[in-house]
């Protein structure tokens, strides 16, 4: 397959969430084929019909959208090698079923889902260490094989393989794997219900989708001899293997949406860019030559290498992903880009918080975008921005007992500032402290909870410059009153 060029493949299945692993292996996948000017697809394994959710389908296709991940050829976006939908390519695999049944690579077993269920009981019992199928039905004659399917007896079509030997394969990542042949189980190749499973179905979309490089997650190189065996049953050539190391969560066990692990929609909603998600899953087992850690998908085509791929295991951690991505909104992406980030974030998901005021939103922008790591961060952090309703939390409190006394003065000394802006608002309260000959420790901790309720906002001058004049004097005012009406009920 040297002088052909690159095609890879995802085949998610659509279940559940738009899983962590998926964005990764397609992330993979879309970076070598660019790398070697070649194609990248995505197919919809969608034949376990029992699991099937077409809302998923949909959902792992905006994922890569909104990744930026983009196919040439998908569901979406169809060629002649389609349909990329593996449900409606179920005639063909019962096509190649039937040639694999022929040249006698396959055989029809007809035992019942609750004799197969009482045997693998029966088993368990006896506590046999290999719980596989008793590959009773494999000694049918064809004969036989072929009277009992005629008289409309249901069956599966189920590999046979070799039952001595061995089966090596080789994984460009970790050379020749070798699998002895008697631990090979006779997986099924096609359902009772007609369907394909997995094994054959990918097998014959591959070949016929022009795939060269299976590369897909370490947990599918254990069916990789079952696999290999499939291609071989049909006279097919081998693509080159690629098993990617595990996606750990941070208990050291597989990256899973089954055990509570965030999704890809959980870090959107989270406020994760796109970029820095890719970014961090091309860290996970990879490395850039030079060490860099903020880099490109198109850094990544231009330096990809599998030999830079560690094999070990790399542990997805959250904390790590979320001080990329402030790097991202600090370093990488410009103000108006974040601005317009966090716009659309805030409307997508339904914060509430009144955006429309360009001038205004862009200003706070601007101050919180050093101090968020997450674009969810923002309205959390925000919040005495848009409403005058908002808390005053233990240290603001404190803040006001301890110079509470101060705020009347300083509401004088800022309402004659008459060029409002940063400078001109810290210089009155620096003149105000030196006059008095108070320490700014002193003078700026009330006034900053007065206006924000929380200690824990930005660059007091810059605070006051964007909240603007007005509102500063009223809030100054409110916790007047608030100061004046506790010490009165003090002295009650």
């Amino acid at each position: 397959m040297s002088d052909q060029a690159a095609v890879t493949r995802i085949a998610p299945s659509p279940t559940g969430d738009p899983h962590v692993g998926t964005a990764y292996q397609a992330l993979f996948n879309s970076v070598f084929a660019r790398q070697q000017g070649g194609k990248f697809i995505v197919r919809i394994e969608d034949t376990d019909r029992n699991r099937y959710n077409a809302q998923s389908e949909a959902r792992i296709l905006d994922m890569l959208d909104w990744l930026g991940i983009h196919p040439d050829a998908s569901p979406r976006n169809e060629d002649d090698r389609g349909p990329y939908t593996q449900s409606q390519r179920a005639g063909l695999h019962q096509d190649y079923a039937r040639q694999l049944l022929e040249s006698g690579a396959a055989y029809r077993a007809f035992d019942t889902p609750e004799e197969l269920e009482e045997r693998r009981r029966a088993a368990e019992a006896r506590k046999d260490s290999y719980l596989g199928y008793d590959r009773r039905d494999r000694a049918l004659s064809r004969e036989e094989s072929d009277r009992r399917a005629a008289a409309g007896e249901e069956f599966v079509i189920r590999l046979k393989a070799p039952l001595e030997g061995q089966t090596v394969v080789h994984d460009r990542l970790r050379g020749d794997v070798v699998f002895d042949n008697a631990q090979l189980d006779d997986k099924v190749l096609l359902k009772r219900d007609g369907f394909p499973t997995y094994h054959l179905a990918a097998m014959v979309d591959d070949h016929l989708m022009g795939v060269t490089h299976v590369i897909r997650a370490e947990e599918w190189l254990t069916s990789t001899p079952i696999h290999k065996l499939i291609l071989e049953g049909l006279g097919w050539e081998e693509p080159e293997w690629i098993h990617t190391p595990w996606l750990l969560s941070a208990g050291g066990k597989k990256y899973s949406k089954r055990r509570g692990d965030p999704s890809v929609e959980d870090f959107r909603r989270m406020g994760i860019l796109p970029e820095a998600l890719l970014n961090y899953l091309g860290m996970m087992g990879w490395s850039m030559p030079g060490g860099e850690e903020i880099f490109s998908v198109d850094d990544m085509v231009r330096e990809f290498s599998w030999d830079r791929v560690s094999l070990g295991g790399s542990t997805f951690d959250v904390t790590k992903l979320k001080w990329l991505n402030g790097k991202y909104l600090r370093e990488v992406l410009s103000e108006d880009e974040v601005t317009a980030r966090l716009r659309a974030y805030l409307n997508e998901f339904g914060e509430g918080l009144p955006t429309g005021d360009d001038t205004y939103f862009a200003a706070v922008a601007r101050l919180m975008i050093p101090r968020i790591e997450t674009l969810g961060d923002f309205a959390p952090m925000t919040g005495y921005f848009w409403s005058e309703d908002f808390e005053t939390d233990d240290k603001a409190r404190k803040a006001l007992d301890k110079g509470g006394e101060l705020l009347p003065d300083l509401r004088e000394a800022l309402a004659g500032v008459q060029d409002w802006n940063a400078e001109s608002t810290k210089h009155a309260l620096h003149e105000y402290a030196e006059a008095r000959e108070l320490k700014l420790g002193k003078v700026m901790p009330p006034v900053r909870a007065a206006v924000a309720g929380t200690m824990q906002s930005p660059d007091l001058g810059d605070l006051l410059d964007v909240l603007g004049k007005e509102r500063v004097l009223a809030r100054l005012d409110r916790a007047i009153q608030n100061v004046e009406a506790q010490g009165t009920e003090t002295q009650g």
